[in-house]
C-alpha cells in the first residue's frame, strides 16, 4: 500500500513543523499519515525518541495498534497500549517501546503518577480537549513545555463555534496564537451576546473574528476536505417526516410550555432547559422516561417510519443510529416482530459480522461508535432514529460509512424528524454549525498544487 499525495503532504508538514494541527476530514487517514511522521522523525531524522499518543479509548485500544500491523513500513515500530487498570497502565508504560498510546481519560493519572518525559505528544481527536477548565486539559499544560513536538488531530475542531478553539490551539503553542486566557481570546474576537446586566451567558463572534483568528493560527495547520482529495461516494441526505396525532402533539406542547406532563398517571418533570430539551427529544423520537426511570410510551411513528425504510431497503444492510436506552429497547422489540436479526455494533465480532454482510439491520450509538470505526464494507445506508446536538458525533457516525473504501456510488443519510418537534430545530442546528466547521476547514486548507 503506498500513501496518498495529499497525505505524504501531510507527512511533510508535521516533519518540519514542530507544532501542527492537522484538520483532516473523516476518512483521510490521520492514523498513517501521522505513523509515518514519527517513524521518519524517529528512524530517519533522528528528532523524535519516544511518543505519546492520546486518543478516545477505543481508538487507544485497537485502531493505533491495528494501523501500525497494517502497513509494511511501519511493522518494525514497537508499541505498547496502556489502557486498562492503573496496574496494566504502569506495566504497559514501563515497557520498551517506540509509542506509548493511551486514552484521555487517564491523562490526568498519567501526569500525576508517572516521570513524562516523552518527547512528542500526538493528541487524536484535538477537539475533545476544547473545555480549558477540564482536569485532562490542565493536566496536559503542567507538562507541555517538556514537550518538543505536538500534533493535533481532528475533522471537527470547532463542533460547536469558534470559542471551542481558544483551549486547542492553547494546548498546542502554549497561547502563542490565540492568547494564553480565554477572556483576552472572547475579548478580543468576541461580543456578549445574552446577558442578564453584567452577567454574560453567551457570546458571538464579531464580524472579521473568523478571518482573524484562521490568519493567526494558518501557520501551524493544514486542513483537507476528503471531496478535494478522494474519489468520495455522492452523500445523500433526506428527510423522513412523521407528524404526532393532536393528543400527542398536546401531550408534547403541554410538556414544553409548562415543565409537567401527566401521563399515564406518572409526573414528568424537566427542571431546566437541559433536562426539557432531553425530554422533548425522547418524545419525538416515542416515548419518554418518567421520575422512577420507567419507559412511558407515547406514540409509535419513527418506529412505523423505521419499519417502512427497512422495507424499502429490500433486504440491503441498514446501520439505525439511536440516542436514548428506550429507544434501542423500542426498536428491538420491532425488529423481532418483524423478524429481523439484528446486533449492536459494539465488538470487533459485531464490525466484523456487519463488514462482512452478514447483518441486515445494526444499531449504533453515537457517542460510543462515532470515532475510528470503519463500518463502510458493509452497506451505505444510515437512518438517525434519534439526533444529537453534537455535531462532532453526528458527523463522526456519518462518516462511518461516508469515506474512502466505500464500494457504492452513494451513501444516503436518513432522517427520521417528527413534524413540530424539537427535532427539526435539532437539524437545523447542526446545518448551522456545520457552516462555521466548513468556513474554518475552507480557511486553512492546504493547496496541493503549490507543492
Amino acid at each position: 500500500m503506498k500513501l496518498h499525495d495529499y497525505q505524504e503532504y501531510a507527512v511533510k508538514f508535521i516533519e518540519e513543523h514542530k507544532i501542527a494541527a492537522l484538520l483532516l476530514d473523516m476518512g483521510l487517514g490521520k492514523t498513517i499519515t501521522t505513523l509515518t511522521a514519527i517513524n521518519n522523525l524517529m528512524y530517519d531524522l533522528f528528532e523524535v525518541r519516544k511518543v505519546l499518543i492520546i486518543a478516545p479509548l477505543r481508538v487507544a485500544r485497537d485502531t493505533w495498534s491495528a494501523e501500525i500491523e497494517k502497513w509494511e513500513h511501519l511493522k518494525h515500530l514497537r508499541y505498547s497500549v496502556a489502557v486498562g487498570t492503573p496496574d496494566e497502565r504502569k506495566a504497559a508504560l514501563n515497557a520498551d517501546a517506540d509509542i506509548y498510546i493511551i486514552n484521555r481519560e487517564n491523562v490526568d493519572w498519567l501526569v500525576s503518577n508517572t516521570a513524562f518525559d516523552y518527547d512528542m505528544v500526538v493528541i487524536d481527536e484535538l477537539s475533545s480537549f476544547k473545555n480549558h477548565q477540564s482536569k485532562r486539559f490542565k493536566a496536559l499544560m503542567k507538562v507541555r513545555p517538556k514537550v518538543k513536538r505536538i500534533v493535533g488531530l481532528t475533522g471537527t475542531p470547532a463542533s460547536n463555534g469558534l470559542m471551542d478553539l481558544f483551549a486547542e490551539f492553547r494546548l498546542l503553542d502554549m497561547g502563542e496564537r490565540l492568547g494564553r486566557f480565554i477572556g483576552q481570546f472572547r475579548n478580543e474576537y468576541f461580543k456578549p451576546d445574552k446577558q442578564n446586566g453584567y452577567i454574560v451567558y453567551s457570546y458571538k463572534p464579531l464580524p472579521d473574528a473568523e478571518e482573524r483568528i484562521y490568519e493567526k493560527i494558518s501557520d501551524i495547520t493544514v486542513s483537507m476536505k476528503a471531496v478535494d482529495h478522494l474519489k468520495m461516494p455522492e452523500l445523500i441526505s433526506n428527510e423522513y417526516t412523521v407528524k404526532m396525532s393532536e393528543t400527542e402533539k398536546e401531550k408534547y406542547k403541554e410538556l414544553k410550555d409548562e415543565l409537567i406532563l401527566e401521563v399515564q398517571d406518572t409526573e414528568i418533570t424537566a427542571a431546566n432547559a437541559a433536562a426539557l430539551s432531553n425530554k422533548l427529544c425522547q418524545m419525538s423520537n416515542g416515548a419518554i422516561y418518567d421520575d422512577a426511570g420507567e419507559i412511558i410510551p407515547i406514540h409509535n411513528r419513527k418506529l412505523d417510519a423505521l419499519e417502512d425504510i427497512i422495507e424499502s431497503a429490500n433486504g440491503k444492510p441498514v446501520l439505525v443510529a439511536y440516542w436514548f436506552k428506550h429507544d434501542r429497547t423500542r426498536i428491538a422489540e420491532r425488529l423481532g416482530k418483524l423478524g429481523i436479526v439484528y446486533q449492536e455494533i459494539k465488538s470487533a465480532q459485531s464490525i466484523k459480522n456487519w463488514n462482512s454482510g452478514k447483518l441486515q439491520v445494526a444499531l449504533i450509538h453515537p457517542a460510543s461508535a462515532g470515532h475510528g470505526l470503519n463500518l463502510q464494507s458493509g452497506g451505505n445506508f444510515l437512518v438517525w432514529f434519534g439526533l444529537t446536538w453534537s455535531l462532532e458525533l453526528y458527523s463522526q457516525t456519518n462518516a462511518r460509512l461516508w469515506r474512502q473504501g466505500q464500494q457504492s456510488e452513494t451513501v444516503i443519510i436518513q432522517h427520521i424528524v417528527t413534524k413540530g418537534t424539537v427535532d427539526e430545530k435539532i437539524l437545523k442546528a447542526l446545518k448551522e454549525k456545520d457552516e462555521t466547521q466548513s468556513a474554518l476547514m475552507t480557511a486553512v486548507k492546504a493547496e496541493l498544487e503549490e507543492i
